[in-house]
């Protein structure tokens, strides 16, 4: 029996930052989560242990550290860029980059209505991601959304679906529709204003959801990310995955009521996983931009 070593071997770290910005009494919070990958030839150390090609975890995370001192934080697409082009610029062994950053957000607390300068709350589940890939001199970001939560109380039908003998779901005209949005998008090309168009994008995502009259979330998923195609030209793609949240509405007739849409019963499980992309026709090739390392 033949055993090889497949062609790709990585190194990979996660580091928790945090950084505060202290320009006068005014503070300001970044919270990553930074995950680097580096791709090279690092057959030795699989074979013998030979370890002079392997940039260390340590030397990784400290390395992280090190940029968001030496420098603002800024944009997390902006950071992953300078950490890719560090690792794939100054270690011989290494051919290729992946940074992968979630940004938490932390919103100012309140205080006699005005924001306080330097306290803050968690403002839920919702990160801003990126995920920058460097290889030779190209360089391909593909930044997203996790963990948004949305629900419409009306706007929302499910009906002419096929049913059999093991079909109990009833036909309905006026549903709770409520998912919690992982979407990602491939940015064609740099020079972006990152935080103006994620900040556009989410918006676009968030008026499509609450305007589509929706027929199935899948025809929601569809008009979400074609609004963002055709007014974000540096946008090359989007990939939207969007958990159907089934809300059930309660029967009460047991006890003499009529529930007339108020009350339901939100269930975790089980729900319908909707998943799909929307492409530009000419969008660039998409290289590495995807791959899973």
């Amino acid at each position: 029996m033949a055993i090889t070593l497949g062609p790709n071997q990585y190194g990979k770290a996660e580091v928790r930052l945090v950084t505060v910005r202290r320009d006068g009494p005014v503070h300001h919070l970044k919270d990553l989560t930074v995950s680097t990958s580096l791709r090279g030839e690092l057959a030795a150390t699989h074979l013998t242990g030979d370890n002079a090609g392997v940039l260390a975890t340590d030397t990784q995370k400290n390395t992280v550290y090190a940029f968001a001192k030496e420098a603002p934080v800024g944009e997390i697409e902006d950071f992953g860029l300078r950490l890719a082009r560090h690792f794939t610029g100054t270690q011989a062994n290494i051919t290729g980059a992946r940074i992968k950053i979630d940004e938490h957000g932390w919103d100012r607390i309140a205080v006699d209505g005005a924001p306080h300068d330097h306290a803050f709350s968690r403002s839920g589940d919702e990160r801003r991601t990126t995920a920058v890939t460097v290889q030779g001199d190209r360089a391909w970001v593909v930044s997203g959304i996790d963990g948004l939560t949305l629900l419409k109380s009306t706007g929302s039908e499910f009906h002419g679906f096929p049913r059999d003998e093991y079909t109990t779901l009833a036909e309905t005209d006026d549903r709770i529709l409520a998912t919690a949005v992982t979407a990602r998008w491939r940015y064609q090309g740099e020079g972006i204003d990152w935080a103006e168009s994620h900040g556009e994008i989410r918006r676009l995502l968030l008026e499509t959801f609450a305007t589509k009259h929706s027929l199935s979330l899948q025809q929601t998923l569809y008009a979400m990310g074609q609004s963002v195609l055709e007014r974000r030209p540096e946008v090359a793609e989007v990939r939207l995955s969007l958990p159907n949240k089934h809300h059930f509405l309660v029967d009460l007739s047991p006890f003499g009521l009529k529930n007339d849409n108020e009350v339901f019963y939100a269930a975790d499980r089980p729900y319908g996983l909707i998943e799909g992309t929307i492409l530009r026709d000419d969008a660039e090739d998409p290289g590495p931009a995807w791959d899973i390392h």
